[in-house]
């Protein structure tokens, strides 16, 4: 069982930067990938990126690629989203995850920290 905790979240003008933190809890977890998602109002949760916890392998959705780094910190067990260049469209809930290395459904989330970028 994993439990996940972000912060980080708070309004941001646009082109400025942001950092999230999501706390990690639990056992082996060089058995997981984690990942950020968000979701703007009215709108599906998406997937923004995602790193394999043991080897730190990331991948991100186009459109944040270039601005977004998702990283973690193993010795204190903690996730991190650096956002940079932020846009008024990178408003929304942002939410942590996290699955095991051999299934397709994130089957962990965090509270989600809230983002706010104006213009």
């Amino acid at each position: 069982q994993v439990q996940l905790v972000e912060s980080g979240g708070g309004v941001a003008q646009a082109g400025g930067s942001l950092r999230l933190s999501c706390a990690a809890s639990g056992p082996a977890l060089n058995k997981y990938s984690m990942a950020w998602f968000r979701q703007a109002p009215e709108k599906e949760r998406d997937f923004v990126a995602s790193i394999t916890w043991r080897f730190g392998r990331a991948s991100y959705v186009d459109s944040v690629k270039g601005r977004f780094t998702i990283s973690r910190d193993k010795a204190q067990n903690t996730l991190y989203l650096q956002m940079n260049s932020l846009q008024p469209e990178d408003t929304a809930v942002y939410y942590c995850a996290a699955k095991t290395s051999d299934t397709a459904r994130w089957d962990y989330w965090g509270q989600g920290t809230q983002v706010a970028v104006s213009s």
